[in-house]
């Protein structure tokens, strides 16, 4: 078989498990959200932080729970890691430095699981597992939260009222990422993914110096880092390393753990609002863009170029051979079109035109299909957006579900879409002026530009993978970063739940035979051209400058 056919084939197969897995679980996470019930888990779990799951919250109110609870997070964070060296369990690591211990935080609170730290090398069980692996849970819930409260938004009317935080983050949790992840742990350690509490094991010379290999919890931080969209990995060579992610099969169920939820949620989403096809629109948006990427990445890393490639077949360097070229590529964009930022290859080894396709994917805004929970409130605000322009170019107010978007819907949708742009290039422009972060690229000319373009593209997109060939361990990279991880998480989030307010306080608007179908293919491939445009105009010239540079001189 053809390594081209045998990646095709994995991409069908993929598809084919999405789809059984698709309706049932979008209806299933509706019901979670929707139903008026609380588990007796649940029930000890508000009376120990004293919430009361049974009063609705505006916006605003809303808002300071997502915020007051990740600053609580951060904060212990932080603090776990600081006293890691007075902990059992340590594997007699010592504690993390402040600007690293800052970054970390930062990095897994906003979801995001940059690292910039060897795990075997820095992390114990303690941190690993009651640190980074709760993170893991509760970041990816509090994103599926402001998601429904947004698509609440939509589906009420005549009240500001978007449901009660701490039900959303422990709903989420407890029902739909919990069970989950068990049957995901579980078949990655059937698939051979190591779970156990081991210390550090000496395994004899290797190339004239000694090597140890770590134990730990793997399989179950495995199966929640896919899950959840997070992407840090217990190794540093993350999903290439056996232990995280041994062989083909557990390769292409990581893969389905990373699409599951944000692909889902779409389901959730029409169900909540009353219409099924509203939630098949956004799907086809999502599909689209993700089908589209996929192939090109193939394409580019199968191309034969030149004579190293038409031996190898293929752009081979810094891919696994457990994997070969088309898992690897599907992998690749899976993590970077969502939040998860996991790899399982080199990515500063693909071709200038593949890293430019993985570092798109990721400005994009990562809505196809996105994060868990960030990728629908994501691209909804896309649709707004699109909405918006199809009104301008009929003469006619837009109206999107029911509401109407006026002057001030889409100035929360413009604030959210020019934030992570600002970010992504202004700390770019900055570390390029400096002179101390350019020592630590790897690289120089149109690759090294690439390098640090795409570690602020990873870190304010709340992705978390890296070209890895920049030394981000510095105290100016684990500080900028950190900042642009907390800012690209949560000033996002600020806009997404004040644009839900607004539309909830809204009278529903009758649909006319001038209003615009957005339950329509037409509706897609408008949101399609619109994310396209909004994000082609916004990078282009700073892609110029790095992968296409890159890709067009070689």
């Amino acid at each position: 078989m053809s390594p081209v056919l045998a990646g095709v084939l994995q991409l069908l197969a993929l598809m084919v498990a999405l789809a059984l897995a698709y309706r049932p679980l979008g209806d299933y996470m509706a019901g979670v959200y929707s139903s008026p019930k609380h588990l007796r888990a649940e029930k000890w779990i508000y009376r120990a932080i004293g919430a009361n799951p049974a009063v609705e919250m505006r916006w605003p109110a809303y808002l300071r729970g997502v915020l007051g609870f990740s600053l609580v997070s951060v904060l212990f964070l932080y603090l776990l890691q600081r006293i890691q060296g007075s902990l059992p369990g340590s594997l007699g690591f010592s504690s993390i430095d402040p600007d690293q211990a800052f970054n970390t935080a930062a990095s897994f609170v906003s979801n995001t699981n940059w690292q910039s730290y060897y795990g075997e090398q820095a992390m114990g069980h303690v941190v690993q597992t009651g640190g980074l692996a709760v993170q893991n849970f509760l970041s990816a819930a509090v994103g599926m939260a402001v998601a429904i409260a947004l698509v609440r938004g939509f589906a009420r009317s005549r009240t500001g009222e978007l449901g009660n935080f701490w039900a959303d983050m422990v709903r989420g949790t407890i029902r739909i990422l919990l069970p989950i992840a068990l049957v995901g742990a579980v078949l990655l350690v059937a698939c051979g993914a190591i779970q156990n509490f081991a210390g550090i094991h000496p395994v004899g010379q290797f190339m004239g110096g000694s090597q140890q290999w770590n134990g730990g919890a793997v399989a179950s931080q495995e199966a929640i880092k896919e899950l959840g969209t997070n992407g840090g990995g217990y190794f540093n060579a993350n999903s290439a390393h056996p232990f995280e992610n041994p062989n083909g099969l557990s390769n292409l169920l990581e893969i389905f753990l990373i699409l599951l939820i944000p692909l889902s949620l779409t389901r959730t989403f029409g169900r909540m609002v009353g219409s099924v096809k509203q939630g098949y629109a956004i799907l086809a948006t999502m599909v689209t863009i993700w089908i589209v990427f996929t192939a090109l990445m193939m394409w580019t890393e199968f191309h034969h170029g030149g004579p190293a490639f038409d031996i190898a077949g293929g752009a081979t360097e810094g891919k696994e051979t457990r994997f070969g070229i088309g898992a690897s590529s599907i992998f690749s964009v899976a993590t970077t079109l969502t939040s998860t930022g996991a790899v399982n290859s080199f990515l500063s080894s693909y071709t200038g035109f593949g890293g430019g396709i993985a570092m798109l994917g990721m400005q994009l805004g990562e809505i196809a299909p996105g994060g868990v929970g960030s990728g629908l409130y994501g691209i909804l605000i896309m649709a707004v957006i699109a909405v918006f322009l199809a009104g301008l170019m009929v003469g006619r107010t837009p109206e999107y579900l029911g509401k109407k978007i006026g002057t001030r819907q889409i100035k929360f949708a413009a604030c959210y879409i020019l934030i992570t742009p600002a970010l992504v290039l202004c700390f770019t422009g900055v570390a390029m002026a400096m002179s101390t972060p350019a020592n630590s690229m790897t690289n120089s000319g149109a690759h090294g530009f690439s390098e640090i373009l795409y570690a602020y593209t990873s870190g304010a997109n709340n992705n978390g993978s890296a070209f890895a060939g920049l030394n981000a361990d510095t105290q100016w990279f684990n500080t900028s970063i950190g900042v642009a991880m907390l800012l690209g998480r949560f000033l996002p989030m600020v806009f997404v739940l004040a644009l839900a307010g607004s539309l909830a306080e809204q009278r529903p608007v009758p649909m006319t035979a001038g209003t615009l179908r957005t339950d329509k293919p037409l509706f897609s491939g408008l949101l399609v051209g619109t994310i396209m445009i909004v994000a082609g105009l916004t990078y282009f010239p700073a892609l110029a400058l790095g992968p296409l540079a890159e890709g067009l001189a070689s």
